[in-house]
C-alpha cells in the first residue's frame, strides 16, 4: 500500500473530482489493534455524501488512552469488535480513489493491525497524509488537526473520531478548491 504525499500540486488520479474516504481512528492502548472508535466521511468530487460513527470493542479491556477520547472500556464492551464492523466498513472504501487521515502513519497502522488480527485482508487503496497535504498546499506549522482546522476555518472536536474524519476531509476539500489539481501524482 503506497502512502501517496504529494509533490506537485496534485494528488487524485483523475481529472474529475476524486471520491475519498476520510478516517480517524481513537485507540483504547498503545497497541495499534486497540481501535475503539472510528469516524469515516465518504465525499464525492467535493461534497460529503456518507458520515459513519463506530464504536469498537478493543481485544483487551486495557484503556490508557480514555483522558484523551473520553471512551471507557464500559462504554465499548458491548460493541461489535473490528471483525464484525469490517463489512460496513470496507463498503465505504469501495469505488473510493484513496483514504485520506492526519497523520496517516498512524490511522494506517492501526488500520492494518485490526484487518491483520482479525484475519481480514488490508485494503489495496492510496492514502492521502492532510497533514503533509496542508504543509505543502499552504505552509502550515505546525501542522497539528486542531492548527490546519482553524487555519482553514472549520470547527472540529479533537480526539472525537467522527469530528476529527470530518475535519481530515474538509482539508482535502479545501486543497481541491484551492487549485490543487486532480490528476495522477508525479
Amino acid at each position: 500500500m503506497a502512502v501517496i504525499v504529494p509533490k506537485s500540486d496534485s494528488f487524485a488520479t483523475s481529472a474529475s473530482p476524486p471520491t475519498f474516504v476520510a478516517i480517524d481512528f481513537e485507540t483504547a492502548d498503545h497497541s495499534p489493534d486497540s481501535a475503539c472508535a472510528v469516524g469515516l466521511i465518504r465525499v464525492s468530487g467535493i461534497r460529503i455524501v456518507k458520515r459513519k460513527y463506530y464504536l469498537i470493542c478493543p481485544p483487551r479491556r486495557s484503556f490508557f488512552f480514555t483522558p484523551v477520547h473520553g471512551i471507557t472500556w464500559e462504554q465499548v464492551q458491548r460493541q461489535p469488535t473490528f471483525e464484525v464492523l469490517w463489512p460496513r466498513i470496507r463498503n465505504l472504501f469501495l469505488g473510493a480513489d484513496f483514504i485520506a487521515s492526519h497523520n496517516v502513519s498512524f490511522d494506517r497502522r492501526v488500520l492494518e493491525s485490526c484487518c491483520r488480527a482479525a484475519k481480514i485482508e488490508t485494503p489495496d487503496i492510496r492514502y492521502v497524509c492532510t497533514m503533509k497535504l496542508a504543509r505543502r498546499v499552504w505552509d502550515i506549522r505546525p501542522t497539528g488537526l486542531s492548527m490546519v482546522s482553524r487555519y482553514l476555518g472549520m470547527p472540529v472536536t479533537h480526539h472525537d473520531a467522527l469530528s476529527d474524519a470530518e475535519a481530515c476531509a474538509g482539508i482535502v476539500v479545501a486543497a481541491l478548491r484551492s487549485g490543487v489539481k486532480s490528476e495522477a501524482p508525479d
